[in-house]
Parts: structure tokens; C-alpha cells; sequence
């Protein structure tokens, strides 16, 4: 069996995971744009500095809990289930995917229908 070193587990998920950080973060901003368009033209009042500012946020706080994965796949590597955990570790962005996603859509549902 191959053992690769901490340094070579941490470049594994770096690259895994920030290649696919582009796509989830595309996909959230398509829900945002998706849910701003289908309440339109409600969403047009809510346009707001504050609300720029609180989507802003929460494009951080998406990004920050993106990161929980480094937890999951470094931790996985260091099983014995290395080699089948690599296989599979695509479903845990679709998971985290589809959950950001609900999230994303109930939230900026939201922001969008309580418009002042």
C-alpha cells in the first residue's frame, strides 16, 4: 500500500476541492439570480446597499462552510478506506451542493419578497 504523507493528503484535497469551489460558487449565484428574477419586480425594491452587503456575507459564510470538506476528505485519506473514499468523495460535493443550494434558495427567497 502506498502511504502518502500529510504534505501529499493536503495537496490531494487542495486540488480536488478548489477546482470544484468555481462550480459551487457559480451555482449559488444562479440560484440568487434565478429566485431574484422569478419574484421580479418585487426583488427590484429590495435592491439595496444592505442587501449587497448581507449577500456579500453570506457568499463568505458559503465559502467558509465549503471548507468543512477539507475536514471530511483529510481525515478519510488517513483511513484505510483511502483508496475508496477518493472514489466517491464526488458525492460529498453533490451533497454539499444540493444542501448550500436549498439554503441559498430559501434565503434569498427571503431577501427578495421583503421588500420595504
Amino acid at each position: 500500500m502506498n502511504e502518502m504523507t500529510t504534505r501529499e493528503m493536503l495537496t490531494d484535497a487542495i486540488r480536488y476541492w478548489e477546482v470544484r469551489r468555481i462550480a459551487y460558487n457559480v451555482i449559488l449565484v444562479g440560484i440568487v439570480v434565478v429566485v431574484f428574477i422569478a419574484q421580479w419586480p418585487e426583488s427590484r425594491s429590495a435592491l439595496s446597499a444592505d442587501l449587497a452587503q448581507g449577500l456579500f456575507i453570506l457568499a463568505v459564510l458559503a465559502n467558509v462552510a465549503y471548507c468543512a470538506a477539507y475536514v471530511v476528505d483529510v481525515a478519510a485519506q488517513y483511513s484505510a478506506f483511502q483508496a475508496t473514499w477518493k472514489r466517491y468523495r464526488w458525492l460529498l460535493f453533490g451533497v454539499g451542493v444540493v444542501f448550500a443550494g436549498i439554503i441559498t434558495r430559501f434565503i434569498s427567497a427571503g431577501m427578495f419578497s421583503h421588500a420595504a
